[in-house]
C-alpha cells in the first residue's frame, strides 16, 4: 500500500486505514469481496462503517469532488435493470438517470459514466477514461455530450487503442484524457492531439499481449513533462477544435494512417491473430444484435 521503505507515523496509518478509500458498488457479492480485499490491505475495520456502500454510483451526484479519476468504466450499450413481469417471466428495462448535473438523459451506459466522472472532477481535476468507439461518434445524446465535453472540458487527448486487449471480445476501445475548467461560458478545448495504437497493430488476449513497451512511443509523443510542447509524428496528429466541432456529428472518431493488410496481403498478420480477430468482431456483431434486441423489447 506504501512505496518501498516508506514509514508512516500512527496518524498517517489512521488516516490510510480510515479516511482515504472510498467508494460504491452496485452488485452486493462483489462489494463483500471488495470490503474484505481491503480489510486483508488493513483498510478498515469489520465492526466499523463500510468505506464501500452498496449503490448505484449514476444515481446520484458524487458526494466529494476528486482531484483525478482513472476509470475503464463498464462496456456494454445500455444501462438495465431485470425485473419479474406478472407472467413471472424476466424482462430487462432500460435505465436512465434524470441528474439535474448530467448534459443529457440517455439510457447509454457509457455516456453516464461519462458525465458522471466530469461530475466527480474539481475545478482543476485531470481525468483518464477508456471509452468505446461508438462515444467518439455517436449521435444524438453522444453528439450533444461530445459537444459539451470539447466546451467545458480541456479534452486534450485520445489514444486509440487496439482490440485484442480486452475481455469484451471485439470492443474498440480509447482512452480520452481530460482536464476539468472553470464553468465561465468560454470554450476550453484548443485542440485534441490523437495517437493511432491501432492500425497496422496486432495483439490478443495470450500469444501477443499490449506490453508496456508497446506504449514507449505514446508516452513520448505525450511528453508528460509539458504537453504544450508535444510534436506530431506519423501516428501522433493534432486537430483543432473548429475543425473537429464541423465534422458530421462533431465527430472524434479519426483515423488517417493507411491499413497496410488491405493492399498488401503479404503483411497479413499470422494465421492464429486473423482467427482471433475474425472471432472477435463476430462476438462483437452478437452482442450489438444482443443489445438491439433489449431495446426492442423494452419498446
Amino acid at each position: 500500500m506504501t512505496r518501498p521503505n516508506a514509514t508512516l507515523n500512527k496518524t498517517q496509518k489512521a488516516f490510510l486505514r480510515d479516511a482515504t478509500f472510498h467508494g460504491n458498488e452496485i452488485v452486493p457479492n462483489t462489494r463483500r469481496l471488495c470490503l474484505m480485499n481491503l480489510f486483508l490491505h488493513n483498510i478498515g475495520e469489520l465492526d466499523g462503517e463500510p468505506s464501500v456502500d452498496r449503490s448505484d454510483a449514476l444515481i446520484a451526484e458524487p458526494k466529494c469532488k476528486v482531484d483525478y479519476v482513472l476509470a475503464n468504466p463498464p462496456f456494454g450499450k445500455k444501462s438495465s435493470m431485470t425485473i419479474t413481469n406478472e407472467e413471472g417471466e424476466e424482462d430487462r428495462d432500460a435505465l436512465t438517470y434524470e441528474r439535474q448535473d448530467f448534459w443529457e438523459t440517455t439510457s447509454n451506459k457509457q455516456l453516464n459514466f461519462l458525465q458522471h466522472i466530469v461530475s466527480m472532477l474539481k475545478v482543476d481535476g485531470k481525468a483518464a477514461v477508456v471509452l468505446p468507439d461508438n462515444v467518439l461518434f455517436e449521435g444524438g445524446a453522444g453528439e450533444k455530450i461530445r459537444r459539451k465535453l470539447l466546451e467545458t472540458c480541456d479534452v486534450h487527448t485520445i489514444l486509440r487503442l487496439p482490440t485484442g486487449i480486452f475481455y469484451a471480445q471485439g470492443v474498440k476501445a480509447n482512452v480520452v484524457f481530460f482536464d476539468n475548467a472553470p464553468k465561465d461560458g468560454r470554450v476550453h478545448t484548443k485542440g485534441v492531439w490523437f495517437y493511432d495504437l491501432r492500425t497496422n497493430k496486432h495483439f490478443t488476449l495470450k500469444t501477443r499481449t499490449l506490453k508496456l513497451d508497446d506504449l514507449r512511443d505514446f508516452i513520448a509523443c505525450y511528453h508528460p513533462e509539458n504537453r504544450h510542447e508535444r510534436q506530431e509524428t506519423e501516428r501522433f496528429k493534432y486537430y483543432r477544435y473548429e475543425d473537429l466541432i464541423a465534422r458530421d456529428k462533431a465527430s472524434l472518431d479519426i483515423f488517417w494512417l493507411k491499413d497496410e493488410s488491405l493492399d498488401n496481403l503479404d503483411n497479413l498478420p499470422p494465421p492464429d491473430v486473423l482467427q482471433q480477430e475474425i472471432i472477435e468482431h463476430l462476438e462483437a456483431a452478437l452482442a450489438s444484435f444482443r443489445d438491439v434486441a433489449v431495446g426492442l423489447r423494452g419498446n
